[in-house]
This record gives structure tokens, sequence and C-alpha cells, in this order.
């Protein structure tokens, strides 16, 4: 028996190098994050993780979820529900790395001439190369691809479904712009864009002439598209929501009044666009009252819905997941960790009268942190205007964030990734302490 079994690893282990058949054991197809360090055509020199369930069909579908400026692809997995979800539904996630700067941290390239041509280089021919890499690997279907993000993620998710409509089925975009806003890099960060400052107003054949001109001759399928917005969103304004809706209405072809609305949670406003077959083809979500904070508890499960993921055919768990509603407030802090037991980085972008702050707290002890609050204090005249994947009290000063729903565990030598944006009078420092429930950090 053991002669015969290490004929079989012998011959499988031939095919797989032969690329005639997908490994189907080994530690690759853990249900853990992993890294992949050589995927292909990589000309936005970005880092690529990736999220496998246990549990599967033989063809799975494939998510592409893209984090915020100044975040990472681990950070996206750990403070997003996910990969949670495709334990659930049996999709692969992944999870790139943007590495490309522009004045405000790592953000995925929505703003160059390369990126903006389909095949013309940097991040998006990066994370295709990506997509290819998983449905070769684990024969991945071609035809279920996905793509989600938060704030530049969204922006890239609306970038992809523009340069590649061939390759995606469907996007939720949250927080994002629409497909080229930004005019080249100096448009890019706040204070100085004219496509975030405020007062972008473009037609809808303008915006969609911009998608069509992406692929020019194209004429198959587009992807449909989910977009959510907070209203109360002052880094990538909330009106930036409705030049997102006109570009893809009209891209489709659809009628600039919705078909339907409703609220189908508090505060959730949702706006759905049909075409003639009935066919929900736009659906755009405004937040009330939520700053740059998305995604929130929910969103992504709303996300995967409208990707049509949750049908049940797919695999269960191994263990079921909750059925309870996500808690809508942060659940009970642990023991204070140990002086020494947090690490945390700021990545600060000033201009004239404002600044962004985006600050990564990484877990330095043994044990999990389960719900969290950071405190620091603000230098002499910065005034927090608004901020992401936390709440901020009081807006200057002596200031606590404290984890939302959706980030509350940090795990052993894990991270969460929060910022904020604020007004100064002259004084750009950056916090010189942080202390993580009760506990000083080593700031790096």
């Amino acid at each position: 028996m053991k002669i015969r079994r290490k004929l079989l690893v012998a011959l499988a282990s031939s095919l797989v190098a032969a690329g005639l058949v997908v490994p189907t054991i080994g530690p690759a197809y853990a249900a853990s994050l992993a890294e992949v360090t050589s995927f292909g055509d990589n000309p936005g020199r970005m880092r690529m993780h990736v999220y496998v369930p246990d549990n599967r069909p033989a063809r799975p579908a494939v998510v592409v979820a893209m984090h915020g400026c100044g975040g990472s692809g681990p950070g996206f997995y750990s403070g997003s529900e996910f990969a949670s979800l495709a334990d659930r539904y049996g999709y692969i996630v992944i999870y790139p790395s943007a590495t490309q700067q522009a004045g405000f941290g790592n953000c995925f390239d929505t703003w160059s001439d390369a990126a903006k041509r389909r095949g013309g280089g940097s991040d998006p021919v990066s994370i295709i190369s990506m997509i290819r890499y998983v449905q070769q690997q684990y024969a991945a279907d071609p035809d279920r691809v996905y793509a989600t993000g938060s704030s530049s993620g969204g922006m890239m998710t609306n970038h992809m479904l523009a340069l590649y409509p061939d390759v995606f089925k469907a996007g939720a975009a949250f927080m994002g712009v629409p497909f080229n806003c930004f005019a080249n890099a100096a448009d890019y960060p706040p204070g100085s864009s004219q496509c975030t400052g405020g007062n972008m107003n473009r037609t809808p054949q303008q915006w969609g002439d911009a998608v069509r001109q992406a692929y020019p001759g194209y004429t198959g399928p587009r992807p449909r598209v989910q977009l959510w917005h907070g209203t109360n969103d002052t880094l990538v304004p909330y009106s930036l929501l409705q030049e997102a809706i006109e570009q893809w209405t009209n891209v489709f072809g659809l009628s600039q009044t919705p078909t339907s609305t409703d609220t189908p949670q508090a505060n959730w406003n949702r706006r759905r666009y049909s075409d003639s077959s009935g066919t929900v083809q736009v659906e755009a979500y405004s937040i009330q009252g939520a700053g740059h904070s998305l995604p929130a508890g929910g969103m992504a499960a709303s996300a995967v819905a409208f990707f049509g993921l949750t049908n049940p055919t797919t695999p269960p768990p191994t263990t079921p997941p909750p059925t309870t509603p996500p808690p809508t407030t942060p659940p009970p802090t642990t023991p204070p960790p140990t002086s020494g037991a947090c690490r945390v980085t700021v990545d600060l972008n000033a201009w004239n009268t404002g600044l962004t702050e985006n600050i990564t707290v990484t877990n330095t002890g043994t044990s999990a942190v389960n719900g969290w609050s950071l405190a620091f204090t603000l230098p002499g005249g910065q005034t927090i205007t608004s901020g992401w994947n936390a709440t901020y009290s009081p807006n200057s000063g002596q200031v606590t964030a404290r984890n939302v729903a959706y980030n509350g565990g940090i795990p052993a030598n894990g991270s969460v990734s929060i910022g904020f944006q604020a007004t100064h009078t002259g004084n750009t420092a950056r916090p010189s302490s942080f202390a993580l429930n009760g506990a000083s950090c080593t700031v790096a």
C-alpha cells in the first residue's frame, strides 16, 4: 500500500508539473490567507494574496477584493467580511496589495495613461495576471469573476469593469469614483484633485463615452454594477455617486430615472436601474449619515448576493456561520495588552489647510484583541472632519478611535488600517504616541 501511494503521488506530481491537472491536495488549499510571489506579468509591482476556502465547487467563482489607500491585501482580508462569506459560499478571494504612490500612500493606479488603456500596463494588467493565475491553479470559472473594493479599491473596481468587461461578470464599488475621473497623478491626492474636489460634473454621455473608449469596438455584454456611498463622505464626495450612476446607466442605455427605490435596511436607500427584461444592471446604495467608512457590517453580503454567489448549490461550510445580524455596537474589549504589544505606523499627506492620516495598528502580542480603542492626541490646530474604519471622538485634542462592527478583532501578528481627514491651521505634525486599549504602542 505504501508503494502504491508513493507511485500515485509521483504520478500526480508529474501531471501537475506538466500542467495537465490542477492539484487537489496540499497546503495551498488550506483555508488561510496565502501569498503568491510569482503570478505572471506584474507591471504594477503588486503583491498578491489569495484565500481559498476548504469547501468549494469544482469550478469556483473568483472575487477580487481591493483595499483603500494606505491599506494592504492582508489588511482588507482581516478588516472585511469577504473571506468569511467565501467559507459559506465557496468562492475564491484575491486580495491585491497596491504599491503605487500618488502622494497618498499605497493606492491603486487609476490615474496614469497606462492604467487607462486596456493592456496598457500598471495595476490593471497585474490584477488580470492574478485572475489568470487563480483560474489556472484552482480551475476557477472564467465566467464568474467579480470585482469589489473600498475607496481606492472601489475606484479600481469601476476601472477594471470599464477596461475588461469581458473578464468580469459584475462589480461592487464602495466609495469609488467613475472611470477616468482622475486626469493624472497630480490630480489624485485630496486638496489638489479636480475629481474629488466636490465640483466634478460631466454629462452621462461624456461618462459613458469614457467607458466605451476604454475598449474600442467591444460589443459584448457589460458587467452589472453595484455602487455604495455614504451621504456624509467628504474625502470622496457623495456627489460622485450620482456621477457613477450616470456613467453606468449610460453605458447600459438605461434611463437616469430608477425603475425602483426601497430601503432594504435602516439608512440604506437603494435605487435600481433595470433593463427591458427586468434585470437589474445598476444598483446604487446611499448610506444615510455614513462617512468614508464602507463597507460596514452586512454590506459585503449584499455585494455577494448581487453577484449571484449566494445560491444554494454552493457547498456549505464545515461549521455553519452564525445567522445573527452583525453587531451595531463594538464588542467588549479584551484586557489591555502588555506594553509594547502593539505597533503603529502612520502615513500622513498634507496640503494647504487639510491633511489625511492613514494609521496601521499591528497586534504584536501572542493573543487576539477582541474589540479595541486607540487613543492619541492631535497636534494643536488639527480637527478631524471625517474618518474611515473607526469612529473618532472627540474630533480634536485627545482623540479615541474605536473599532466599527466589522473590524473589532485583531489576531496575533495581525493588523487593522484606519484613517481620517482633518483640517489644520499650519501644524501638520502627526501624533507622537498611541495607546491600544490603554497600553502604549511602539510608533514605527
